[in-house]
């Protein structure tokens, strides 16, 4: 899809009148970028970093419903979230799959465990479906051996989803493309431009990719949206909007299953502030979430997680599971993401709405806040208020799939399990059958104890969009948050595999490396 000139052959097509520039590649640009394609809007799509780059590759990894919302009664919030949640399973299979949770509860918490129980039914309620089961102390431990025995309760098990974040951005933004609309990666908007009655009609794009030259345009469009989540504000701020957001950083331990063994994930009361935290399996590993603080630095910058997160989220997984003795030491890696939701001056962090809120100001329309879960809807209230200025009559039918048809296992024609069919159907979509028939006879095999293949290193290098190292290690697969070190150890496989399709000499190669490793352990490890 977007080979080693796709560049160069887009840049000069970039001057063309579009009906719709989105500013930002993460899940809310990348919703409201497919549902323009698809009404056949001439659609152009640009983010400063990589698609997914921000808090769309950080996230918790979670396809919630919003079961804590319901203790702030937002209740509008949850029964969005738990709809959507529920379309997006049937939708994206191998993608988006089931997750069980067991809910401890222990002596002594705040919340009664009987409390739980009403939310859970209230929570499947909502989804219009009976999922959750009480259990005794006895069958919570059968079910987690290594859980605290000491003043456990019971507690119940109930699902969500789970899904690869920055994949998910990218199906989306693959299936914009495959409807006619142009996405660009490392294509910073360094200005708004303006009709001579003061209203926004476009943008100045500088091109930030290697080789660009930091080649600029002006970009002209009927409709431009700012979708950059955390940097909104800074995009406002162009046209005399003052700040109104909250910048909350949420972060993650990730620890090797052989340290924290878990095959369903556990959410529990942090024993410091009564906070839900939970444990998730995830491709492999288990991760550890989330914090909510107010993130004070520079968001331009990488986010990293501060010592006392660190201590914190180690505190909660040492008193849930102290048989295992986990020290930092067995940390793997960390992440963070920055969420931005509206500033109310609510002194507990965690009680800002995660609702969405919209913004029109002098023709450029603002959407931020939200969730994950619930970005189709967000691209709808999008397109929605600003149908009146596009060419047409957007109809925006609730029934419409917000994923395109998954093909059928059999498109898969070699000799690989089920579940690995599955997994490279979900995430590739249509192009995964292209992938298999690019792939070596070695690279269908995993990489490490992982279940991502070489196969899928090789293609997104061929076919997606790689610009940086990062880009391929951090977003187009998930090796540098699922092998030690991030990946260190299998960098020369990973170069034999991907520096011809990337069409990178040595020197290149190198110096991708180095800045790899800066960014790995400057925002990803303990260091």
């Amino acid at each position: 899809m977007w080979d080693k000139r796709w560049r160069d052959q887009i840049w000069p097509s970039l001057a063309e009148p579009w009906d719709v520039i989105i500013i930002g590649g993460g899940i809310t640009g990348a919703g409201i970028f497919r549902e323009a394609a698809r009404l056949g809007l001439r659609t152009l799509l640009v983010d400063a970093s990589d698609f997914a780059s921000g808090t769309s590759s950080r996230s918790s990894k979670l396809v919630h419903g919003g079961f804590r919302y319901l203790k702030n009664a937002q209740i509008k919030l949850c029964l969005e979230s738990v709809r959507e949640r529920e379309r997006l399973l049937k939708e994206g299979r191998g993608l988006i799959n089931q997750l069980g949770f067991l809910l401890a509860s222990y002596r002594g918490d705040s919340i009664p465990v009987w409390v739980f129980g009403a939310g859970l039914m209230i929570y499947d309620l909502l989804a219009l479906k009976w999922n959750h089961r009480y259990y005794d102390a006895f069958d919570i431990k059968v079910l987690c051996p290594t859980i605290k025995e000491d003043k456990l309760l019971g507690g119940f098990r109930y699902f969500d989803a789970q899904t690869d974040d920055a994949r998910l951005v990218l199906r989306l933004i693959q299936e914009g493309v495959q409807y006619g609309a142009c996405a660009l990666n490392y294509a910073r908007v360094i200005g708004l431009l303006r009709r001579s009655n003061g209203q926004v009609c476009g943008i100045e794009l500088q091109d930030e990719a290697p080789g660009g030259n930091f080649r600029c345009m002006e970009v002209r469009a009927e409709v431009v949206i700012n979708a950059t989540g955390a940097w909104a504000d800074k995009l406002r701020q162009q046209i005399g909007g003052r700040e109104r957001l909250r910048k909350l950083r949420g972060s993650h331990l990730v620890f090797s299953p052989s340290r924290l063994p878990i095959s369903r994930a556990i959410s529990f009361l942090h024993p410091q502030d009564r906070r839900p935290v939970f444990i998730i399996p995830w491709e492999g590993v288990s991760i550890i979430g989330t914090t909510d603080v107010d993130h004070r630095l520079d968001i331009l910058e990488d986010p990293a997680i501060s010592q006392q997160e660190v201590n914190y989220l180690l505190s909660a997984v040492r008193s849930i599971f102290p048989s295992l003795e986990l020290q930092e030491k067995d940390i793997q890696c960390t992440y963070s993401g920055i969420r931005p939701v509206v500033d109310t001056g609510k002194e507990d962090p965690s009680k800002e709405s995660r609702e969405h809120i919209l913004w029109q100001e002098q023709g450029l329309l603002t959407i931020t806040g939200g969730k994950l879960t619930t970005f189709r809807l967000m691209a709808h209230t999008a397109l929605q208020a600003v149908a009146r200025r596009l060419p047409g009559r957007i109809k925006l039918e609730g029934q419409q799939r917000m994923l395109d048809l998954t093909p059928g296992e059999e498109t898969i024609n070699v000799d690989l399990s089920r579940a690995a069919r599955l997994r490279l159907l979900g995430r590739f979509g249509a192009q995964a059958q292209s992938l298999v028939a690019a792939a070596h006879p070695e690279d269908l095999l995993p990489v490490g104890n992982t279940a991502t293949l070489w196969a899928e290193l090789r293609w997104a290098a061929r076919s997606e969009g790689v610009i940086h190292l990062d880009d391929l290690l951090l977003r187009r697969v998930r090796l540098g948050l699922l092998l030690p070190e991030g990946g260190q150890n299998e960098m020369e496989r990973i170069r034999h595999t991907t520096q011809l399709e990337l069409g990178w000499d040595d020197d290149h190669w190198k110096m991708e490396e180095q800045a790899y490793t800066r960014l790995w352990k400057h925002s990803y490890s303990l260091s």
